[in-house]
């Protein structure tokens, strides 16, 4: 039998693990780790995606992509069939060029040296991981990315980043081969048949490419379902990022690439981070089901936008 002395803590004890669970019927996000550097991230019991993080790879990146209808709509690692740009996995950030080593091309090395998952189980989920911009030479970090990764039921990722350095300066040159980017299914692209709508209503890479948006929208078909991927910028970031969207499946955002962007029109605007200093830059992507008309992005929009801290 329990002692009378003993009771209010187990109640206490028993309210707080009932607080912390989410309500009968409720969302549910979860993260665990698996085989040491991977994430797996499941939302209402179904996959959702699996962020990779080894030390031997190239960088970090989310892959495989799902669908709450479980429609796996980014391209397979190492598909034969679509071979272009094998540096395009999943869903990823990384820029050309920092202190001019390339690495969205992979030819400088972005290892991680932490990854913590801070909440997991609830109406949503977040994780925090840190990354090096490695030099290939000399292996020193050019850059360090401390990015908090948050997960929400309606499949909406953000990506909150900030860079800062330990060297002299680090500069984040003019170049469109960058930052946060995702690269769709071979059946979805735009020469395939899938659409690349903007938030004011624009169609086409043609008519998207290098332009600043809220937010973009590339949908197509995956195994006769219509799928697609929306990227979104915060208008908080320093300065409107430009898109790089193409009819090969590339779909990236960045704001570093001023005179790559407009082909000139206007000048290079280089950024440099010295120590002590910071960059900050917050981006989202939302996974959706059907096409951009029934995707809910508006209210996803909303949803990002209204994140402030």
């Amino acid at each position: 039998m329990l002692q009378r002395s003993f009771l209010p803590t187990l109640l206490i004890v028993l309210l707080a693990g009932l607080a912390t669970r989410p309500a009968a019927g409720a969302d549910q996000v979860d993260v665990r780790k698996v085989e040491g550097d991977q994430l797996q991230i499941t939302i209402n019991g179904k996959e959702f995606s699996t962020y990779n993080f080894s030390a031997d790879l190239p960088k970090p990146f989310f892959m495989p992509v799902s669908t709450a209808q479980g429609v796996v709509l980014n391209r397979a690692l190492n598909d034969p069939s679509d071979a272009d740009h094998p540096h395009h996995k999943g869903l990823w950030n990384a820029v050309d060029e920092v202190n001019g080593v390339q690495f969205w091309a992979e030819r400088g090395k972005i290892v991680n040296t932490s990854c913590l998952i801070e909440e997991s189980g609830q109406s949503h989920a977040r994780f925090r991981t840190v990354n090096e911009w490695r030099h290939p030479e000399t292996g020193k970090a050019e850059v360090t990315e401390n990015t908090v990764v948050s997960i929400y039921p309606n499949r909406l990722v953000v990506y909150d980043m900030t860079f800062t350095t330990t060297q002299e300066k680090a500069i984040f040159e003019d170049t469109k081969e960058g930052l946060f980017g995702f690269r769709v299914a071979p059946s979805m692209k735009e020469k395939n048949g899938g659409r690349i709508t903007a938030s004011d209503g624009s169609v086409g890479s043609k008519d998207c490419w290098g332009k600043a948006f809220p937010w973009i929208d590339y949908s197509g078909e995956v195994d006769d379902r219509t799928v697609g991927v929306t990227i979104m910028d915060h208008p908080d970031n320093f300065r409107p990022s430009r898109y790089h969207v193409r009819d090969y499946g590339l779909f990236s955002i960045s704001p570093f690439g001023e005179k790559a962007y407009t082909r000139g029109e206007s000048d290079a605007a280089p950024v440099e981070l010295h120590p002590g200093g910071s960059l900050r830059l917050r981006y989202a992507i939302l996974i959706h089901d059907g096409g951009v008309e029934a995707a809910g992005i508006e209210a996803a929009w909303e949803q990002f936008s209204a994140l402030k801290d």
